[in-house]
């Protein structure tokens, strides 16, 4: 499949295993599992940092096999979910970062084609989580108020 913003493929990478069931060397428990996450994202962790914190230092190589729900859906459950989706959140602090960057560095034009991508993708996005319902109805991304909201 083509990238979204350039007429070129993207170059392969590696697959994960298509497994039905959790490896037997893996960690298995589903309340323990559970409770990591629930403890991590107290302590401030995204559901991306969790995963790794779980692969890395728990056994746990994927959470939806181990448990039948993704980590995410574990967090909506407990009622820890943020505001704003992570990947959301990501593609803003990036446009946030470019914006500063563009702010010190006016000529640079290839930043600032990047920041206009990048801050389409979060258009889109955008559009898409108000449809879905995971964001308010009318709810925009402007620059301007994109650094107070992420701070919270």
């Amino acid at each position: 499949m083509a990238r979204m913003h350039a007429r070129r493929r993207g170059t392969s990478g590696s697959v994960r295993p298509n497994r039905q069931e959790p490896p037997e060397w893996s960690n298995t428990d589903v309340r323990e599992i559970e409770k990591v996450i629930v403890d991590l994202r107290r302590n401030g962790m995204s559901s991306s940092e969790i995963g790794l914190v779980l692969r890395d230092s728990y056994g746990v190589p994927d959470v939806k096999l181990a448990t039948g729900k993704r980590i995410a859906e574990i967090i909506r459950e407990q009622g820890l979910e943020s505001e704003i989706p992570e990947d959301l959140r990501n593609l803003m602090e990036k446009a946030l970062g470019m914006r500063k960057h563009l702010s010190e560095n006016k000529k640079d034009l290839h930043n600032k084609r990047q920041l206009q991508l990048t801050e389409s993708k979060v258009r889109r996005l955008v559009r898409y989580y108000v449809r879905s319902g995971r964001l308010p109805e009318g709810w925009t991304y402007r620059p301007e108020t994109a650094e107070i909201i992420l701070s919270r």
